[in-house]
């Protein structure tokens, strides 16, 4: 039986010796048992970090400029303001959609699915701003359906999706949202203000009338 005993001692000892007391914190470095010279890896490999110092480029910057001539994925062509920006020539927001997008039912649906998924959590499913974060102390949440907000211009819907409401109360989505999904929820923000106020005569179609029971 003594021997058991130590026997265990010995591979607890050894165990120690090899991993160390994990989690705890030393002063000194561990030992390297692959050391660099042996076994070069990326773990030896300087890495620069934003905007801090280099001695390896003659302007003293680790941050680099890119070469001429590249074209970055997430600027190519973006050259419709309208789109991109919400914007006309003159800077102004847009009114209505971008002549680069068709509004149809295939793009109210798109709208819809990325609106329940970003938005309706804060301003719930009919954009009332009654969404289940008001039952966490989220009271600051808008409706879709006052005055201002009917009368804002497209772009500016646009605008507060891609950076963020100016009080900080609603975080930019350009980073969840491409730009023609973000002009797909200002669309069915609108089908949803819209239906808000949908009286009968707005049904003009003969068969969906006939349908609802409509004279």
């Amino acid at each position: 039986m003594r021997h058991v005993y130590l026997v265990t001692a010995f591979v607890c000892v050894l165990l120690v010796s090899i991993f160390g007391f994990r989690g705890a914190k030393f002063t000194a470095p561990p030992i390297d048992v692959f050391p660099a010279w042996a076994f070069p890896g990326m773990q030896y490999q300087p890495k620069p970090r934003p905007q801090s110092a280099s001695n390896f480029f003659a302007d003293g910057r680790a941050d680099r400029m890119p070469p001429e001539h590249v074209v970055r994925a997430d600027l190519a062509l973006r050259n419709d303001d309208q789109l991109y920006l919400g914007k006309d020539a003159a800077g102004a927001w847009v009114r209505g959609f971008p002549a680069a997008l068709t509004v149809d039912r295939k793009f109210l649906e798109r709208g819809r699915d990325r609106y329940m998924i970003y938005c309706a959590p804060c301003h719930s499913a009919v954009g009332d701003g009654q969404g289940i974060t008001r039952q966490y102390g989220m009271g600051a949440t808008p409706t879709y359906h006052d005055d201002r907000l009917r009368q804002i211009e497209e772009g500016q819907l646009y605008n507060a999706i891609t950076n963020g409401s100016p009080n900080k109360n609603m975080l930019p989505y350009a980073d969840k949202l491409t730009p023609e999904d973000r002009w797909a929820v200002v669309a069915y923000v609108r089908a949803l203000q819209r239906a808000q106020r949908g009286t009968a005569a707005d049904v003009t179609d003969a068969t969906a009338r006939q349908t609802l029971g409509l004279k």
